[in-house]
């Protein structure tokens, strides 16, 4: 057998494996990632490029995708590392954007618009934590992990955050 076919179809039959699972994962988690990059960014267009483009990574990636215990928190974490280079990019260009979308077709956000709004008014560090806590459900230690900080410090800006929050949404003192 001739080693070159061999290893095309290798090849192929990896990337086969990959777009399997890619599927799986869009499947399951798509929207709820979306949502999570939506409390955190506040456009639902760009909440969905990110994610997206999380998933062109996670594509890119191949067999290194396939070895993660957790592809979703993967693409959670790959999705906000593109939205903090984006952030980077944009702040020397401009600092005027529209914060919110006038429609969104993500459903349950509507009725939660007050919050986003809110949650949009906190620094960026704050929402982030608020969102990865409460949106993707991630204990103190997974919100560590994935943005590399200790834990104190996330314990302090959801502290922080939550008391921001409730002030701003006009509800001194409760729990969010």
């Amino acid at each position: 057998m001739n080693q070159p076919d061999e290893l095309t179809r290798e090849s192929s039959r990896s990337r086969a494996r990959t777009n399997d699972l890619l599927g799986e994962v869009f499947a399951a988690s798509y929207r709820r990632l979306v949502v999570q990059m939506y409390a955190v960014v506040g456009d639902a267009s760009e909440a969905e490029d990110l994610v997206q483009e999380a998933f062109v990574k996670a594509a890119a990636a191949g067999r290194r995708f396939r070895a993660v215990d957790n592809p979703e928190a993967w693409l959670r974490t790959a999705a906000l590392n593109l939205y903090r280079n984006r952030w980077r990019k944009l702040r020397n260009f401009s600092r005027v954007r529209d914060k919110m979308v006038q429609s969104t077709d993500l459903p349950g956000l509507e009725e939660h618009l007050e919050v986003v709004e809110a949650l949009r008014r906190l620094p960026e560090a704050q929402r982030t934590v608020l969102a990865l806590h409460y949106l993707a459900d991630l204990s103190v230690l997974d919100i560590a992990e994935v943005l590399r900080i200790a834990e104190g410090t996330v314990k302090s800006r959801l502290n922080r955050g939550r008391a921001a929050l409730a002030q701003l949404l006009g509800e001194e003192g409760s729990d969010v």
